[in-house]
């Protein structure tokens, strides 16, 4: 009697993260005639608190809804992990008024001493250049290197640092990632088609972003030199402290002169400024957007204070994550690249909060 044939068994072993988005290499046929077939599953973030913010334990993924598209999805895991925090510093831009290094370091600093001691920190800044000025660590080295190395500079580059960030995130295979930014979005040479793509990156990927704007900040500060008439100016804080202290006495002294009331007829420094007013009201429209998509939280504080107080929040947001899975209900391979899916977490608890709500870009 001839034998039956071999019995097919299929067999789920590839994890479809959206963190690195890359394309399984097929298994070849074993010898037991078992062929290897592949399946996707969707990571993010869920951020879940009680009625009162606070941090929510226990969490079961029995207890989650996913919406995909307006399809209902189950959740295949829930894990809670400590977080890996990337923090970006915006410390240049010659035109800055409100934002400076020192309070960009505070903002900083009091971030980190904010998250859990579990968390991974590392830290960005840029200026003239992008460095990664403290690779993963701990918070206590973390903040030793900030002092130690931040600085500033006369240019921003805003969308170079978006794409180093989001490529220093996915070069080891890290979970429960957010990147923080503490900028005011700008940038020197502002190539609108780069900025766009760097979005688009980082909607292909987990990653939560989160955002301490200087920009609301910084149009209060530009005001006064906008319009052709300007007040007189008893106590003027025209520039950064560290921008003011690089220039000649003379130049120095000037800037930190008291001013009468003129009239400005310089057309050439007034529509530089109308182009940074427009530029940072273009730049925040940017910022919200790109919180918003991502699954993070933006502040946009009126004053330094304001800034330094939202840190616990954000950290805060940060620390109640869990990193959820599930299988799309419609294969990602089978998508268009560039296709954007809305996806929507909430809870079947009523004294459960969840946070998590972003756009994916297939690739």
């Amino acid at each position: 009697m001839l034998s039956p044939l071999p019995k097919i068994i299929l067999t789920i072993l590839f994890l479809f993260a959206v963190s690195n988005a890359q394309t399984p290499t097929p298994t070849p046929l074993q010898e037991d005639d078992t062929e290897r077939v592949y399946t996707e599953e969707i990571k993010l973030n869920v951020s879940a608190v009680d009625r009162n913010g606070k941090f929510f334990a226990g969490v079961k993924k029995e207890d989650l809804v996913i919406m995909e598209d307006e399809r209902l999805h189950l959740a295949s895991s829930l894990r809670r992990i400590p977080a890996n925090v990337l923090v970006v510093m915006d410390t240049g831009g010659e035109m800055r008024r409100a934002k400076s290094l020192d309070q960009t370091k505070k903002t900083a600093k009091s971030l980190i001493n904010a998250l859990s001691k579990e968390d991974s920190v590392a830290i960005m800044q840029y200026n003239d250049k992008v460095e990664i000025i403290a690779e993963w660590t701990n918070k206590e080295e973390a903040l030793k290197t900030l002092n130690a190395k931040a600085n500033f500079g006369k240019r921003s580059l805003f969308i170079n640092a978006l794409d180093t960030a989001n490529k220093f995130l996915q070069k080891t295979p890290l979970e429960n990632r957010h990147l923080v930014l503490i900028t005011d979005g700008t940038d020197t040479f502002n190539n609108l088609t780069e900025r766009n793509a760097a979005m688009r990156n980082l909607l292909a990927t987990d990653i939560n972003v989160h955002i301490f704007s200087y920009t609301q900040m910084e149009k209060v500060a530009l005001a006064p030199n906008k319009s052709i008439f300007k007040k007189g100016e008893p106590n003027p804080n025209r520039l950064p402290e560290e921008v003011v202290a690089t220039m000649p006495n003379g130049v120095r002294d000037l800037m930190k002169a008291p001013r009468l009331g003129s009239i400005n007829t310089d057309r050439e420094f007034l529509r530089k400024m109308k182009d940074r007013e427009n530029a940072l009201i273009e730049s925040e429209k940017y910022l919200i957007d790109l919180s918003k998509d991502t699954n993070g939280e933006i502040i946009l504080p009126a004053s330094n204070e304001e800034m330094l107080e939202k840190t616990a929040l954000i950290a805060a947001i940060i620390d109640s994550s869990y990193v959820l899975t599930y299988a799309p209900k419609r294969a990602l391979s089978e998508s268009k690249t560039g296709e954007i899916r809305a996806i929507e977490v909430s809870s079947r608890r009523p004294e459960l909060q969840v946070q998590a709500r972003r756009k994916l870009v297939v690739k």
